[in-house]
């Protein structure tokens, strides 16, 4: 396969955050580091935190007058990878990242000419903060969820921190990032890029 190691690549990170801007949140910092990380692979786009648009719940395209998915929608499907970032709540991803999965649900039914839901082609990766331990089980729920909703998922395409059970340090908190979640990071940008590339490349046969 003639994979261009130079072609240009789109991204946007979803933020789970329950916390609307300006409030700080340890998910937008994590979700701004993968960003940047994927800068360095020639990967541009923006973050959106969803908690600051009325996303509303269902399982449809479009939920109505007033709901702001069409639009984010929109921005998923006019990338090549899509992060998901998510704080852990009662050892789950938030309820917002739910929401978004929810809303993702719909793109099960809607295919191209060929029979492939619009997402097939497309890489996904996943950010997950928290002050215990989770880490691991809420990516599984997220990557299972993506999958189902047709977006591909490179090796190691998961960074997260999770501070010591019990206590009260938040990421954003820390004087440094960690090295071993910078390198993590750094590990997923370069993965799911390359898969990215190689979607773009080759795309998966139709239905």
């Amino acid at each position: 396969m003639d994979l261009n190691t130079h072609t240009p690549l789109r991204a946007v990170a979803l933020v789970c955050t329950l916390s609307p801007s300006p409030a700080p949140s340890s998910s937008q910092l994590l979700a701004d580091q993968t960003m940047a990380a994927l800068a360095e692979h020639g990967v541009t786009g923006k973050t959106i935190r969803i908690a600051d648009h009325d996303v509303k719940s269902g399982v449809k395209t479009d939920m109505g007058d007033g709901d702001a998915w069409p639009e984010i929608r929109d921005t998923i499907l006019g990338c090549d990878i899509l992060v998901l970032s998510t704080p852990i709540w009662l050892g789950h991803p938030s309820s917002i990242a739910q929401r978004v999965l929810e809303r993702l649900n719909a793109e099960i039914s809607e295919t191209d000419d060929e029979g492939r839901m619009l997402t097939y082609g497309k890489a996904a990766a996943v950010c997950v903060v928290g002050n215990e331990d989770g880490a691991h089980h809420v990516s599984a729920e997220l990557f299972q969820g993506l999958n189902d909703v047709g977006l591909s998922l490179a090796p190691n395409a998961v960074t997260y921190w999770v501070g010591e059970a019990m206590q009260g340090t938040d990421y954003q908190d820390l004087d440094k990032t960690p090295e071993k979640t910078a390198a993590t990071t750094a590990s997923l940008a370069a993965n799911t890029a390359h898969l990215a590339r190689c979607l773009k490349a080759a795309p998966y046969p139709a239905s």
